[in-house]
């Protein structure tokens, strides 16, 4: 079997504001295959985007195992889990981070060059090119549509190749129609690049399209695969 690209093991996370704790999450256990496109569904304020938030690196668990790739990142300095998304991960969330003054692929370019790539134009190109906006390349930011920005945003967060794409609510301001552009990009890259990807998401669109949905309540893992409901 192979090794999950990324795995949680009873992750508990309690945030403290003087005397009050609130507990995020309550000894989580995930696991997700390489290639895998899980969804993470769940009402607000039942640890979502905590977990995502753990998963990526961005935020610490108050007790337990992160292991992405088969290394355990809960004890690695800042400097450290700046490299292992560096090198591993991609995020995209429901705001987009563009740059809007830029075009479509400069953005790209950017972050190619962020991620210690050569040739950032052609790859640039090839990554517009995989989320269907080549004929928009040289098209500003601001001028795209919602759905347009987070394909661009997608194409930013995998400039580097991860292994994992972490993606929160990324429909979550969109119409239909361009919901359904940026998930069919979502499972094009699931398909033909077998990148890994967990999403939450309130849509259930895209909860239908993953391989796995995974349903939090209270901080809790509540079901796994839908065959086992």
């Amino acid at each position: 079997m192979d090794t999950p690209v990324l795995s949680l093991g009873d992750v508990i996370k309690v945030y403290k504001e003087g005397p009050i704790e609130t507990v995020a999450l309550r000894g989580v256990h995930l696991d997700i295959a390489p290639g895998e496109y899980v969804a993470i569904c769940g009402p607000s304020g039942c640890g979502k985007s905590t977990l995502l938030a753990i998963a990526g690196g961005l935020t610490r668990p108050t007790a337990g195992r992160v292991q992405i790739g088969g290394r355990e990142i809960s004890g690695l300095s800042e400097s450290e889990l700046s490299e292992v998304r560096r090198a591993t991960l991609g995020m995209v969330f429901q705001s987009d981070n563009l740059f809007s003054w830029m075009s479509a692929q400069e953005n790209v370019e950017l972050a190619v060059r962020l991620a210690g790539g050569s040739d950032a134009r052609r790859l640039s190109h090839e990554l517009l090119a995989s989320v269907g906006l080549e004929s928009r390349a040289r098209e500003r930011v601001s001028k795209l549509s919602g759905g347009e920005r987070q394909r661009v945003s997608i194409a930013v967060a995998i400039a580097n190749q991860p292994r994992v794409l972490l993606a929160d609510e990324i429909t979550g301001e969109l119409d239909s129609k361009s919901a359904g552009s940026v998930l069919d990009t979502i499972d094009r890259l699931v398909a033909e690049q077998g990148t890994a990807v967990i999403a939450v998401t309130h849509n259930p669109e895209a909860a239908a399209r993953a391989m796995r949905q995974v349903d939090m309540v209270d901080g809790k893992i509540e079901t796994g695969p839908p065959d086992e409901r």
